[in-house]
């Protein structure tokens, strides 16, 4: 099968399903650029694999991702953007208990290598919070909130 920007996102899904680090990490070129959940930037392979490695034995270690809707939008025939909304579950908390189902949206950029893989340069991860629109800073903390009234807007 030919190469396709879509196969960062679906490396990236099955890679984290089996919580491999090293696979993770061979999506990304090596100096890549990722800003996870709650904004940690990584700047290369080796902080992407450090970090996800301790995910995966901490947080995430059997965890199912996934992908409920990925578009990629080419950007001419070398570069494409990749969004991706996932579904997760089985996350640990850090009192060792399972947490609810968690729903984000992770999007690439993803260049064509001369060998006609894709990889990414950078990757940003956001977690959706249902009926939220910003979060607001107050007192050290970040609250997410929503400036309609129920049953307007979107």
């Amino acid at each position: 099968m030919k190469p396709s920007p879509r196969d960062v996102a679906d490396g990236f899904a099955r890679a984290w399903n089996v919580a491999d680090p090293a696979a993770l990490t061979e999506l990304f070129v090596e100096d890549a650029d990722f800003v996870n959940v709650v904004g940690m930037w990584w700047n290369n392979r080796r902080q992407i694999r450090f970090n996800h490695d301790y995910g995966f034995r901490h947080m995430f270690p059997d965890t199912e991702m996934v992908l409920e809707k990925v578009k990629v939008r080419e950007l001419g025939t070398e570069v494409a953007v990749v969004h991706a909304r996932w579904s997760m579950t089985g996350q640990i908390t850090p009192t060792g208990e399972r947490s609810g189902p968690r729903r984000g949206v992770i999007s690439f950029t993803a260049v064509r290598q001369s060998d006609g893989r894709w990889l990414a340069v950078s990757a940003q991860n956001t977690d959706i919070v249902p009926g939220k629109q910003t979060n607001v800073a107050a007192d050290g903390r970040l609250t997410p909130e929503s400036y309609e009234t129920p049953g307007q807007g979107q």
